[in-house]
């Protein structure tokens, strides 16, 4: 009986050196989990923070956003060949807003044509009128040499 005794209460230098190993790799384990713990908080702070960074900006530059979106989009559609039923299914759409679009555009023009025909400001109106200015500058400016004249004579007359 005092064999099975001295066999359990010894230990061997292999299994202390077991019992280390295990100890060191529990400690280890233990590490990875608080380090990857405090990783994914930094990483969920970093991430509110910029979230709310691009909320900020976004309320503060929405034509820039609005902008820079529908570039990115014109790229992104640029970049990326469109589908043979993407060809089918659009090309009625895109004849429909072309056309809208040219007549919005000749409306505009139209209207625009009648506010300054309104205004007097036609092509013979612009004409006239830029032509009666500079009528109106070379009278002045004549004007304005021959009263330098004049006051340059009188201030002669005084003087001698």
């Amino acid at each position: 009986m005092t064999d099975a005794r001295n066999e359990t209460s010894t230990k061997t230098p292999g299994h202390d050196q077991h019992d280390s190993l295990r100890d060191r790799a529990s400690h280890a384990y233990e590490s990875a989990v608080n380090r990857a713990g405090e990783t994914a908080e930094t990483s969920r702070e970093a991430l509110r923070d910029a979230a709310h960074q691009t909320g900020d900006f976004v309320e503060s530059n929405p034509l820039s956003v609005l902008a820079g979106g529908l570039a990115l989009g014109a790229i992104v559609g640029a970049l990326v060949p469109r589908s043979e039923r993407e060809k089918d299914l659009l090309a009625p759409v895109g004849k429909k807003v072309g056309m809208a679009a040219m007549a919005a555009f000749a409306a505009a023009k139209e209207a625009g044509r009648g506010e300054l025909a309104d205004r007097g400001l036609t092509k013979d109106g612009a004409r006239e009128q830029a032509k009666s200015l500079l009528q109106g500058v070379a009278t002045a400016a004549s004007n304005v040499g021959n009263a330098a004249a004049e006051a340059g004579r009188e201030q002669i007359k005084t003087s001698a």
